[in-house]
């Protein structure tokens, strides 16, 4: 690493931001505030609240963090280098931002197919869910989550530490693998096909078992009652919204660092470059906080306690709350023994053959 003939590199996307850097800096610190504030808000509700530890809330915690992991590694560096007047970056940094961002990328993908598989479970065996998604199971797949993005990217990730750097120029807000290598003082070509390789493995089994569990989930909800298959796929709304939303943004990411976008508008690039981090971390608290009820019940709670709400909306708030609590356990929105929520509080119950007498015997037993 020593032997780089270059220490910096240009940042060369900034130029068209210079008459509005400033007014461009307001923006994204006040997005890195919503984004820190929303997903620990959502973190901090279901840590402290004992109905919501199931494990879709487990993985929507997951999902948080990662997001606040990518954020912090791209918008601290997008607000430092847009007020600088060079706009270099050291290659240092560089090097490391590709690492966060990518693991960042990659790991998101995964949650997100495995809370697919959560929903799976839930509506295709939710007598057997809980036994099926035990604490063992979560563990598992919570580390192999975590951990099998940054390993399989860092072995690839050693290929670009090796190489020595003679080019100064990426035209980009934020380092990505390939624009970096392609500053190399020799030709690679192979780390470009290792890196289809590697999409491969990151991307195709996580692929599958997206495909796999929505066709079953699709299979099952096509033998519901009316009722209960509306309510099961409304358990999954914020899950393909969230997936659809980063798949897009991931997809132009790819196909934009691949090949020639100089055809489409500087400020078009610069704002999809920016979308497959900012915007699901945005969204993805919101839709899993205010967009499912037992969450927002507690959200609800917290700022009704503290008086954070104006008045109407806190009366309003505080009646929602008390006839949410009145209700029998067994008819409120939370977990049931047989719920396919898992813990997003749908209450779905039954599947195949009679949802109402499925959920009557489970709530004798």
């Amino acid at each position: 690493m020593d032997n780089r003939t270059v220490l910096t590199f240009t940042m060369t996307a900034y130029a068209v931001m210079d008459n509005n850097k400033h007014g461009l800096f307001t923006v994204f610190l006040l997005l890195y505030l919503i984004i820190l504030t929303l997903n620990t808000l959502l973190i901090t509700v279901i840590h402290q609240n004992k109905e919501l530890h199931q494990p879709m809330n487990v993985f929507t915690c997951m999902l948080s963090v990662n997001e606040m992991y990518g954020t912090t590694a791209l918008l601290p560096a997008v607000m430092a280098l847009l007020m600088s007047d060079t706009h270099e970056t050291s290659v240092k940094w560089c090097l490391a931002q590709v690492y966060f961002v990518h693991t960042y990328g990659c790991a998101e993908f995964f949650i997100l197919a495995v809370m697919g598989y959560d929903r799976y479970v839930a509506i295709c065996y939710p007598l057997h869910y809980h036994s099926i998604m035990s604490y063992s199971k979560i563990s598992k797949l919570v580390a192999l989550a975590s951990l099998y993005p940054l390993i399989l990217f860092a072995c690839f990730y050693a290929l670009t530490l090796n190489l020595s750097f003679c080019g100064k120029v990426v035209p980009k807000l934020y380092c990505v693998n390939m624009e970096v290598v392609k500053n190399s003082c020799s030709s690679v070509p192979y780390i470009s096909i290792v890196g289809l390789v590697l999409i491969v493995f990151l991307i195709v089994p996580q692929v599958v078992m997206i495909v796999f569990s929505y066709m079953q989930i699709a299979r099952v909800c096509g033998k519901l009652l009316r009722e209960s298959r509306g309510s099961a796929l409304k358990t999954c709304i914020p899950l393909i919204v969230s997936l659809l939303n980063y798949t897009i943004g991931s997809l132009f990411e790819v196909i934009q660092t691949r090949f020639n976008m100089n055809h489409v508008a500087v400020d078009a690039r610069i704002f999809l470059s920016l979308y497959f981090i900012i915007i699901p971390s945005v969204a993805n608290p919101v839709l899993y906080g205010l967009g499912t009820q037992t969450v927002r019940v507690h959200i609800l709670k917290r700022f009704i306690r503290h008086k954070s709400l104006p008045s109407k909306i806190r009366d309003s708030a505080s009646e929602y709350y008390a006839g949410y609590i009145q209700r029998p356990v067994k008819q409120r929105s939370l977990v049931p023994a047989v719920s396919t929520s898992g813990g997003d509080g749908s209450g779905v119950t039954g599947s195949k053959n009679g949802d109402a007498e499925r959920g009557n015997n489970q709530a004798k037993s």
